[in-house]
C-alpha cells in the first residue's frame, strides 16, 4: 500500500464523508437498523454514533482498509459501543448466511472491486425480510453531469481510493434481488454536481 493510500486517504475519507450535509442524510439511514446488524465499509466509525443502541442487538462493521478498521475500533472505544471490526472485504464476508437482520451500507459500493458481488454477499447473509439500509453516491441523472462524472472519474478513482462516480444505486441494488421498500435521492448541498448525486433508502430480502 502507498504512503497516500495508507496515511492520506484514510484521513481525508473521514473528514471529507462526516461534513454536515452527509451527516444528515446518515441519519435517515442508519438509525433504522434493527436486531443483529451488518455494516459494509466501516472505516473510520462515521456512523457508530448514529446506531440506535436499544434496537441493536449486535453490531459488526467490514473494511479492507487497516488504518480505517482501526479507527472505527478506536471510536468504537470512545463511544463504549461493543463493535466488531473486522478486516475483509464485502465481496468475500466471512459469516454464514441469513445471520444478519440488517445490513447498512454508506458511500462503500462506489469503491467495493465488484459491486454486485458486494450486494450478493449482502443478500447471501441476510435472513429472509431482513433489510438493506442504504446511502451511497453514483451516477447523477442528468446528462451533463453524468459526461462530467464520466471525464473526472479515472482521476478521481486515483486519489479517491478507487471511489467511482459513474456506478447506478438503486437499479444495482434491486438488480442484486432487492425489493425497494423506500427511498430518495437528491444532490447534496454545497457540493460539486458530479461527486453530489446520492441515492437512500430501505430494500428488503424475500
Amino acid at each position: 500500500m502507498h504512503f497516500w493510500d495508507r496515511h492520506v486517504l484514510p484521513r481525508l475519507i473521514r473528514i471529507a464523508c462526516s461534513q454536515g450535509a452527509l451527516m444528515k442524510r446518515r441519519l435517515r439511514v442508519v438509525p433504522a437498523a434493527r436486531g443483529r446488524t451488518l455494516e459494509l465499509g466501516c472505516g473510520g466509525g462515521i456512523n457508530l454514533s448514529l446506531y440506535d443502541r436499544e434496537a441493536v442487538t449486535t453490531l459488526v462493521g467490514v473494511d479492507p482498509h487497516p488504518e480505517l478498521a482501526r479507527a472505527a475500533r478506536g471510536r468504537a472505544r470512545e463511544l463504549d459501543l461493543p463493535v466488531r471490526v473486522h478486516e475483509g472485504i464485502a465481496e468475500e464476508l466471512p459469516f454464514a448466511g441469513e445471520r444478519f437482520d440488517t445490513v447498512v451500507v454508506t458511500f462503500t459500493l462506489c469503491s467495493v472491486a465488484d459491486p454486485a458481488a458486494a450486494l450478493a454477499e449482502a443478500r447471501r447473509v441476510l435472513r429472509p425480510g431482513g433489510r438493506l439500509l442504504f446511502l451511497e453516491h453514483g451516477l447523477a441523472p442528468d446528462p451533463q453531469v453524468a459526461r462530467t462524472q464520466a471525464r473526472i472519474e479515472p482521476l478521481w478513482k486515483r486519489i479517491a481510493g478507487g471511489c467511482h462516480l459513474t456506478r447506478p444505486v438503486t437499479p444495482a441494488i434491486e438488480a442484486a434481488g432487492f425489493r425497494l421498500l423506500e427511498g430518495g435521492k437528491g444532490y447534496l448541498e454545497r457540493s460539486p454536481r458530479f461527486a453530489g448525486w446520492t441515492e437512500w433508502g430501505v430494500a428488503a430480502r424475500d
